[in-house]
């Protein structure tokens, strides 16, 4: 094995690791804050395994799609929406995390299923960039373009999700104390007309 393969490996190896340990933290992270910076962080991994795959385009693509468009529209919606809600334990959590369980092992062995069927068998020749790109644009406009609309709808309705769920419905009342400050912290005021008629008073005495 070379240099080059080593250190190849060795950056694959980083980069899973930083992909399933954030993606852990984006799950498990009762913050749901640090859960979309961890989701960030997930998207910057991936992208960089398109490096390694010679997908200059597609890791750009996915930085600058999912991580400058869609996490920060995550991050803006947490942060617009201002929920005052205490932690409350679910009923039957644990039936719910079971089942989570279940259906996450269920993913996993169909991924690994396709991974150990799918032919791994890889042309020599690699394809110039400006064909690959070529390529990319033609599957996007025609094989894929349903996936594509779809995706940009499922964006739309986000956004106005996120909207609506930001949106104040009321304006809460100031509240007034019903208690008013007892007379001990507030300065003895004269009336007006006392003030008046004391500053007359003087006047007449001093003439």
């Amino acid at each position: 094995m070379s240099l080059g393969e080593i250190v190849q490996l060795g950056v694959f190896a980083l980069l899973a690791a930083s992909v399933i340990g954030a993606s852990l933290g984006v799950v498990l992270l009762n913050n749901i804050v640090y859960s979309a910076f961890l989701l960030g962080g997930v998207f910057v991994s991936i992208s960089g395994l398109y490096v390694l795959l010679n997908a200059d385009f597609v890791a750009a693509a996915q930085v600058l799609i999912y991580v400058g468009a869609v996490n920060v529209l995550i991050l803006f919606a947490i942060m617009l929406v201002n929920k005052q809600e205490d932690f409350s334990v679910l009923p039957n959590l644990w039936l719910k995390r079971a089942t989570t369980g279940l259906v996450c092992l269920g993913l996993f062995a169909l991924l690994g299923t396709m991974v150990f069927a799918t032919p791994w068998s890889f042309p020599t020749e690699a394809l110039p960039t400006d064909q690959s790109v070529m390529l990319i644009g033609q599957h996007f406009f025609s094989d894929f373009l349903l996936p594509f609309e779809v995706a940009s709808v499922f964006l739309l309705m986000a956004m106005v999700g996120a909207i609506i769920l930001a949106r104040r419905e009321y304006i809460p009342e100031e509240t007034v104390p019903d208690t008013l400050p007892s007379a001990d912290l507030k300065l003895p005021e004269r009336p007006r007309e006392l003030i008046g008629s004391g500053s007359g008073q003087s006047k007449a005495e001093t003439n």
